[in-house]
């Protein structure tokens, strides 16, 4: 018995290993990288990274990519900056297809490594339950796309947690990452956007306003489409209410 129950145990902590990893990478990254993923930083090296692009784009965008990935993966700080320089240095276009494509892959890094480490396992316990545990995983279950768009367009829910949730429900690898690519479009867009037109605010010696999103023309919109994203839930809510 002892015996199988000791390379159980290594799997276990085996499985763990990489989600640890990220968190204790992103505990340092938090504590010693906030002064260098900086407005500032970015100013200051501007002209650096414009001749960069110029002189490779497809290099330059390659190498962003890779960068925006592990900041994700590793939750390091510095997204928000790292989608305004997508934009800054790509324009709005393709500046925010570069920034979703990254954002989306580094999500799934942290998706797989959380499914892989103890999400499956959750997940399973959860079915194999009974009483309101099962019916809340049901529930769910019957619901992915509508309760996945709507934590990617909610603006308040962390990213982080945004990618940990779906692994804890066994929410299939692809449904996560086309609701990943698409949620977090508009968002995306409107700080792509905004990074698109940093150089003025680098000429005027202006700071970007990165609250831009929670103000009444970007968040009404949001709000909206986290609206029609819940409808299909109400719906089926109500009709299994009509049911009962």
């Amino acid at each position: 018995m002892s015996e199988m129950s000791e390379p159980a145990r290594r799997r276990g902590a085996l499985h763990v290993l990489p989600l640890m990893a990220i968190l204790g990478v992103a505990v340092v990254g938090a504590l010693t990288l906030r002064d260098w993923l900086t407005f500032e930083i970015l100013a200051a090296n501007r002209e650096a990274l414009i001749a960069l692009r110029d002189a490779n784009y497809l290099a330059a965008v390659g190498l962003f990519m890779a960068a925006y990935v592990i900041i994700v993966a590793f939750s390091l700080p510095g997204a928000t900056l790292a989608t305004l320089t997508g934009g800054f240095l790509f324009g709005t276009f393709p500046g925010v297809f570069v920034n979703v494509t990254a954002a989306t892959l580094g999500a799934t890094v942290i998706f797989l490594a959380a499914r892989w480490g103890f999400g499956e396992r959750l997940a399973a316990r959860m079915d194999e339950s009974q009483g309101a545990i099962h019916r809340i995983k049901q529930g769910i279950d019957e619901n992915q796309w509508s309760a996945l768009f709507l934590i990617r367009l909610v603006p308040l829910i962390p990213f982080f947690v945004a990618n940990l949730v779906p692994a804890m429900l066994g929410v299939p690898l692809r449904r996560f990452v086309i609701s990943t690519w698409l949620g977090i479009m508009p968002g995306a867009f409107v700080y792509t956007s905004a990074g698109a037109g940093l150089g003025a605010v680098f000429d005027a010696g202006d700071a970007p306003d990165f609250g831009v999103i929670f103000t009444p023309p970007v968040l009404i919109p949001l709000i909206g489409l986290a609206a029609l994203a819940a409808l299909p839930m109400l719906l089926k809510l109500r009709r299994h209410a009509r049911r009962a």
